[in-house]
């Protein structure tokens, strides 16, 4: 019975310190290349002003009656839970950007009170979007037809894609929240 006692004893102290080990590195799926598009303010913006920065991407338009709301919703709480640490940065790409201007933009960001020092709305060139959304991200193409993905995107300080994350899950941002500490922690 002793016997028994210690070997659950030993196995249970093996699994508490296998759990303190390092986090599993995540995994890098591909890298943004630099663009050039135009933000809420009318201002050029160049994805140059994220290098050094982990960011959070995701792809939205203003008049969208179904998820971009939601979504929206879910990076303000994620510009709130990322307070203490303001060098990461919020990006949402318009797939609408015929209608979408940056004073549409604005308003929207004013909407859902984004820090427009750590959260910035672009839009611009169809060509150029649809390029980020199709080929970059691998999320959505930006073609006129709306349709987008929910997902978000954790990018790395060099540019990286390192996760996706379905918005529409209920443990989305705990986990986004987890891979994004990783990333500062491994970075700082």
């Amino acid at each position: 019975m002793r016997a028994r006692v210690a070997d659950l004893l030993l196995v249970c102290l093996l699994l508490l310190l296998s759990s303190c080990g390092r986090p599993t590195p995540l995994p890098i799926l591909d890298s943004v290349p630099a663009f050039q598009l135009i933000n809420q303010s009318g201002r050029p913006f160049d994805s140059r002003s994220l290098a050094g920065h982990v960011w959070v991407a995701d792809f939205i338009y203003t008049t969208c009656p179904g998820p971009c709301p939601m979504m929206s919703s879910r990076m303000n709480r994620l510009q709130t839970a990322t307070a203490a640490t303001p060098d990461v940065k919020l990006v949402s790409f318009t797939v609408d950007p015929e209608h979408d201007t940056p004073p549409v933009l604005a308003e929207y960001g004013m909407h859902f009170k984004a820090d427009p020092a750590r959260w910035c709305f672009l839009t611009g060139d169809q060509a150029t979007l649809n390029d980020l959304g199709l080929h970059a991200f691998h999320l959505n193409s930006v073609d006129g037809s709306l349709v987008h993905s929910t997902r978000f995107a954790l990018v790395d300080r060099q540019g990286r894609i390192r996760g996706y994350y379905s918005s529409e899950e209920d443990d989305f941002l705990p986990h986004l929240l987890r891979d994004l500490r990783q990333l500062e922690a491994a970075n700082a």
